[in-house]
């Protein structure tokens, strides 16, 4: 890491919420092109990987959306969010009554982005940077919001999600329409539209479905 997370993340963000969870705040890019686009040359000479964790993306706000509108899915329990990204569904997870929250990801910068937004939004939430694809995991919820956008991603994270569904754990993905979406291994529960940044997207409201995988 060449460069202080936490001074980067506040020179580049501003404290804003996302459209669809006007209830929790976030340090969030406010011009997405100019930091998400780029070249991988300028983030290598900063040691930045791809800022996933400076923006509130689809799946991610569609879930967080669905925790604090259905705190019993989370309410007393021990909650994994995977691929936290900013911690936006850690957050949400937290606010609405989770014993406890472990945001997850292996971009190290993210550790810093989530504490941050953590310490925003007056929540506690652990944090791992370990790589959890195909662990057992000391959960009673495994959160995901939009992890489906990469086939190989996805061949992974598939047979994981199903394990661990069958042995009892709650997972829950949030997702706009990604390509490699396992369907037929989910059931519907909730659909939002939600608002997004165009220079990400391909359009400026994304249709996103909370999914429960199959046990």
């Amino acid at each position: 890491m060449k460069t202080d997370p936490a001074l980067f993340i506040r020179d580049n963000t501003s404290p804003m919420t996302p459209p669809h969870v006007p209830e929790i705040r976030l340090n969030l890019a406010s011009e997405a092109h100019e930091l998400w686009l780029k070249t991988e040359e300028e983030l290598a000479e900063i040691g930045l990987p791809p800022p996933f964790w400076a923006f509130a993306w689809a799946g991610g706000q569609g879930l967080a959306r669905y925790v604090l509108d259905h705190p019993e899915t989370v309410d007393g329990k021990r909650v994994v969010d995977f691929a936290s990204g900013s911690g936006l569904v850690a957050i949400a997870a937290k606010m609405a009554g989770a014993d406890s929250v472990l945001a997850a990801d292996i971009d190290p910068w993210t550790k810093t982005a989530v504490a941050l937004n953590a310490e925003l939004n007056g929540v506690e939430i652990g944090f791992t940077g370990e790589n959890l694809i195909g662990s057992e995991v000391d959960a009673d919820v495994l959160l995901a919001g939009d992890v489906f956008y990469d086939r190989d991603f996805a061949m992974a994270l598939v047979p994981w999600f199903e394990r661990l569904a069958a042995g009892g754990v709650i997972v829950l993905v949030g997702d706009p329409g990604r390509a490699y979406l396992p369907k037929d291994r989910l059931s519907a529960c909730a659909v939002y539209q939600v608002p997004v940044t165009r220079a990400l997207e391909d359009s400026e409201v994304k249709k996103t479905t909370v999914w429960r995988f199959n046990g």
